[in-house]
């Protein structure tokens, strides 16, 4: 048995726009409705989870889990530019108070990739008054967050939203083909996160940091690989951890690796096995990216908030989890200070441009009557959190 330290948190994720359903305020329902869209469906109601929350948490706690990683949504708190609905503050602390009384330590995402459509109309992260905008959402957002919230991610995946600003396929989010990053995009986003922060800190207790998509680039060997890894790699991945050097934690979102030749980032090979978003299956990926994010940080204490796999086949998801929770342990054992592993996630949800087609969930649900049906992942996964110790 792999024994993993008193207070860890076992848990698994969620995004609001991927389970609530009918976010029309949001950005990306605009996009998903656009006439030109390429995105393969719209969200529509998702899993529901906006009056189903209750029952998604108490599987959870049901299952043997102590922690809940949740987004609340930008453009349901602030659906029109000033406007501020108090209905939505309260929702979302119904949430949080949820949470607790199920025994779920909630870890909060402010921004998970959607915001408001007025946001997007007047400049998106390009607007000069990005920061200051975001600076009061979180101002907005304190009586969500201001007790019995310990740990709050400001914004998700910046690396990945930067890279999806700077060109036009939304489609695969992480690994082969991400498009360039609009590094003005990755400067406003890393001055929202720091002042965002500066409205948490306000709040005694609160730890605060950003999530990073950390994609275990690796170079192939041949004759200019290392030097094209450190140019593709340090602008997608690198310099995100290094700015969270002096957060209270960095979030780690690991699910795979890209393998960079002396041109750039190679498909997955041919004969390797893949899941359904077509990444290749790696176990190794979360502790590749604690590592990583230990070093590159200088020590911040790091939090696994995703980490799973898009497969029709629950056996390999048990199996892909089973090794990547010792790799975690592995990185603990070697002195890295890991709070916790957020699974994802926690149902099968919206994957963005891809639909509803990658299924990453511990708990499946009907798309007509919503009944949830957990996998045996999740009475597994359930068993590790309970005993706190993996068996291998």
């Amino acid at each position: 048995m792999l024994e993993f330290p008193d207070g860890f948190l076992w848990g698994a994720a969620t995004a609001a726009h991927q389970i609530e359903g009918n976010n029309v305020n949001s950005n990306w329902w605009a996009m998903e409705h656009d006439p030109g869209t390429t995105i393969v469906e719209p969200s529509g109601d998702a899993a529901d989870s906006y009056h189903r929350f209750r029952d998604d948490m108490r599987l959870l706690a049901d299952l043997g889990l102590n922690s809940y990683r949740f987004s609340v949504e930008w453009a349901r708190i602030e659906p029109e530019r000033g406007f501020v609905s108090r209905a939505e503050i309260d929702h979302y602390r119904r949430m949080v108070d949820t949470a607790l009384e199920f025994g779920l330590e909630p870890v909060v995402t402010l921004m998970h990739f959607t915001v408001p459509r007025w946001f997007d109309r007047d400049g998106f992260w390009r607007a000069p008054d990005a920061a200051d905008l975001f600076a009061r959402y979180a101002e907005i957002a304190l009586p969500i967050v201001s007790s019995g919230v310990r740990y709050v991610c400001t914004i998700n995946e910046p690396n990945i939203a930067a890279m999806l600003a700077g060109g036009e396929d939304s489609a695969n989010l992480v690994a082969y083909g991400l498009p360039n990053p609009d590094l003005g995009v990755a400067d406003a986003l890393l001055a929202s996160h720091r002042r965002s922060r500066e409205v948490l800190s306000s709040v005694p207790g609160l730890q605060s940091g950003w999530t990073v998509a950390t994609q275990a680039f690796r170079a192939t060997g041949e004759p200019g690989s290392a030097e094209t890894l450190r140019s593709y790699g340090y602008p997608r991945d690198d310099w995100y951890l290094e700015s969270a050097r002096g957060d209270d934690f960095v979030g780690v979102q690991a699910y795979t690796r890209t393998f960079i030749g002396a041109s750039g980032p190679l498909p997955v090979a041919e004969g390797v096995e893949t899941t359904l978003t077509g990444w290749e299956y790696y176990p190794p990926a979360a502790e590749d990216g604690i590592r990583s994010a230990w070093e590159l940080s200088g020590h911040v204490p790091v939090m696994v908030t995703e980490n799973g796999i898009a497969t029709a086949d629950d056996s390999r998801r048990i199996d892909y989890t089973r090794d990547a929770l010792a790799g975690v342990h592995r990185a603990i054992d070697d002195g890295v200070t890991v709070l916790g592993y957020q699974h994802w996630s926690a149902l099968d949800n919206y994957e963005w441009a891809s639909g509803y087609a990658p299924t990453f969930g511990l708990i499946a649900w009907d798309r007509e009557t919503f009944e949830r049906m957990p996998k045996p992942s999740a009475a597994w996964y359930g068993e590790v959190a309970r005993a706190n110790a993996l068996a291998v």
